[in-house]
């Protein structure tokens, strides 16, 4: 090949190349344009009535239908085996805290609904039946993860916050719909062993794991106590304020001002603020301190909440203390830093809080990621589980439990 014919080729193939790259900037272009035009439409087509899911005095059509899923899996063992029996392969906490939500969920129901009440609280009645049996045949850690084992409890004899609460609520919220006399004095013991551990700790909490407090379980002790307060006559309102003049003062991220999620028996942080905490935290803590919770919520939605073209989501993390993705975060979606955990967690967080606004934000992701399927009456979102699907069922009805705690409360 002569020189002028390689100089020929060669302008041709610059000329092709820049060709290239002209089509590849323009198919960029068309797809900007395009996301420009849909991007903040698209969330139109998976936009809900936030009153399909949240009602002021009923159970909203969403909710009813939700519940009629999980219904049947506590009256039909077979299909309910396989449910628990899938959970308990990836985690067995989730088994445990799928039954803690469900329950609290049907609690609300049945003061929502009390033309129902026997209806909702037969089911109750067999979730904390059952769990205080395996608990009593099984030991605490049946519902804890492997790790626990691995070493021994500071406490002596070892318990567990994380299941000595959430059966002390499950308790509370069946009596305050009505008062069971079995249950009568199962809730003052748990409270009691309760309160022993947590003011053993040098911060006023307990252990979940060895040597490992968990915020998330706290405060649903909290509220425990508080419940059988109103209840059985006792009050541990010193104790309340005790408790959040220490977590304002030692359990209380610099950064962030929101409360780390795990820690130390002696209040060294092992996670800092976490989505899959904060929400449950701030609503357990309403019924303690309503100021502190707020704050709590509003600095949780500052640092974590997401909100984009009409959809919302929530991070697990603050973009400052950025923690490692684990079983309470669920998946996280890159660049987004959405948290399956922590934005089911939020819709509770916002229902608790009265922000209707991210609260119908959330609900158009879940309408587009979580993949709902409606058969027969009864609602499942196929990408969540049991464990998920109950906060949702929660985040949708909560609200007339805590307000007859307060109710009962000011009574006094």
């Amino acid at each position: 090949m002569t020189q002028p014919e390689r100089s020929c080729l060669l302008d041709v193939l610059e000329a092709r190349k820049l060709s290239l790259w002209r089509r590849v900037l323009l198919a960029c272009a068309g797809v900007a344009v395009g996301a420009a035009i849909w991007l903040p439409v698209v969330h139109l087509f998976f936009t809900p009535g936030v009153d399909d899911y949240l009602s002021a005095d009923a159970v909203s059509p969403k909710a009813k239908e939700l519940s009629t899923y999980h219904l049947r899996l506590w009256t039909n063992p077979e299909l309910r085996k396989e449910e628990i029996g899938k959970m308990r392969s990836r985690n067995r906490e989730w088994d445990f805290m799928g039954r803690t939500f469900f329950a609290l969920a049907l609690a609300n129901m049945a003061l929502r609904e009390p033309s129902l009440k026997a209806q909702y609280l037969d089911p109750i009645d067999r979730i904390i039946e059952e769990t205080i049996r395996l608990e009593a045949d099984n030991g605490i850690y049946f519902f804890l993860l492997d790790y626990a084992k691995d070493r021994e409890f500071v406490h002596k004899p070892a318990r567990s916050i994380f299941v000595d609460g959430e059966i002390a609520l499950m308790l509370g919220a069946r009596r305050l719909v009505e008062e069971k006399p079995e249950y009568k004095a199962m809730l003052p013991e748990r409270v009691e062993t309760m309160l022993d551990c947590m003011r053993n700790g040098p911060v006023l909490c307990a252990e979940s794991y060895p040597d490992e407090c968990w915020m998330f379980c706290n405060t649903v002790a909290l509220a425990a106590i508080k419940i059988s307060d109103v209840l059985d006559g006792t009050d541990h309102s010193e104790f309340f304020r005790e408790w959040v003049a220490n977590a304002k003062q030692r359990l209380v991220d610099p950064e962030t001002g929101m409360l780390a999620s795990s820690f130390s028996l002696k209040g060294r942080f092992i996670d800092g603020p976490e989505g899959s905490t904060i929400w449950m935290a701030a609503h357990c803590l309403s019924i303690i301190d309503e100021r502190f919770a707020r704050d709590q919520y509003e600095r949780g939605k500052k640092e974590l909440a997401v909100e984009l073209a009409g959809f919302g989501w929530a991070r697990e993390w603050p973009r400052s203390c950025v923690g490692p993705e684990d079983v309470d975060s669920g998946p996280v979606i890159p660049v987004m830093e959405a948290s399956s955990g922590s934005s089911g967690l939020a819709l509770m967080g916002s229902s608790a809080f009265g922000d209707r606004d991210y609260f119908g934000k959330l609900c158009t992701s879940l309408n587009f990621a979580g993949f709902p399927v409606e058969r027969d009456g009864a609602l499942k979102y196929c990408a969540s589980n049991q464990v998920g699907d109950a906060v949702m069922l929660y985040a949708m009805v909560l609200g007339p439990l805590w307000q007859k705690v307060k109710q009962l409360d000011s009574d006094r």
